[in-house]
């Protein structure tokens, strides 16, 4: 009888110790998650744009007035932004724009400045 209850104490010592072996993985496993997902998100603030740092102010990027992609401010309509930026064509390259009285600060809209009416800021 005794060695029966040997038995069963050996058997709950290694139960005992699994479960123990268990959780503290579990824990470790979560852990190494978390950081994982802090650290990846740490370096998402790299867009693919190398050291160059993209700043929007206002209605261009830094440096450089009229790009491709225009973000419409306060007071602008097509037609100011057209002769800001040279082109004739905003309408036709932006299908999105069903109503061109319809302008609004935020309205994002491709621009493609023609060769020979580009002007500067």
């Amino acid at each position: 009888m005794a060695s029966k209850l040997h038995s069963k104490n050996k058997t709950h010592e290694l139960f005992t110790s699994v479960s123990f072996i268990a959780g503290t993985a579990s824990w470790f496993i979560a852990l190494v998650i978390v950081l994982f997902i802090l650290l990846s998100s740490l370096g998402e603030d790299d867009c693919g744009y190398g050291d160059e740092e993209v700043v929007v102010r206002g209605d261009q990027f830094s440096g450089r007035p009229c790009d491709e992609i225009y973000v419409v401010q306060e007071g602008e309509t097509l037609n100011s932004i057209s002769d800001k930026c040279g082109d004739p064509f905003i309408v036709e390259e932006n299908p999105h724009i069903h109503d061109p009285d319809d302008v609004f600060p935020g309205l994002v809209i491709k621009i493609t400045p023609s060769k020979t009416s580009k002007k500067a800021n």
